[in-house]
């Protein structure tokens, strides 16, 4: 089974909605407990998204104390390939922005696809694939382009046998 690799939406939803850590805590240990079984990661810029928030955010200190191991570095040679290729690709697409492509070169998403086109993982985000979207680069639209698979935090649970409750 490929590794799943987190989108920030997967944490940051999750923390700000539907599984906060004073509902669903078991949400938050089974990332742990799959992280620990090798099943799972996120990257560094992930990381960095999330350490954007208040220092007193509970997600953030959650990610700094019991995830930090978990998210890897995007600081290697196989992955500035990658990260090449899918701006190269982005870029000479047509339907999209000029400011879409700039943010999309800026922000963990593309550095995301990168590593998951290098090591074959799934990613795992809440962005959906949109023929017509011009203001926005979603990640499956990347990932179809490249044949990278990726899913839901719904479907992952399910693919990891992860039970709430």
């Amino acid at each position: 089974m490929s590794k799943f690799l987190l989108d920030a939406n997967i944490f940051i939803e999750a923390y700000r909605r539907y599984y906060s850590f004073d509902i669903a805590p078991a949400f938050w240990s089974a990332l742990k407990q799959n992280a620990e079984a090798d099943l799972l990661v996120s990257i560094d810029r992930i990381y960095d998204e999330i350490n954007h928030y208040d220092d007193d955010d509970e997600l953030k200190r959650w990610a700094n104390s019991e995830f930090r191991s978990w998210f890897i570095s995007t600081d290697n040679e196989e992955v500035f390939k990658a990260y090449r290729e899918v701006i190269e690709w982005v870029m000479g697409q047509t339907q999209f922005t000029e400011p879409a492509k700039a943010e999309f070169a800026s922000v963990g998403d593309s550095w995301l696809i990168a590593c998951a086109k290098t090591h074959d993982y799934i990613i795992v985000t809440h962005e959906g694939y949109d023929a017509n979207i011009k203001r926005k680069i979603p990640i499956p639209n990347v990932c179809r382009a490249f044949g990278i698979t990726y899913i839901d935090t719904f479907e992952m649970l399910r693919r990891l046998n992860i039970r709430l409750g």
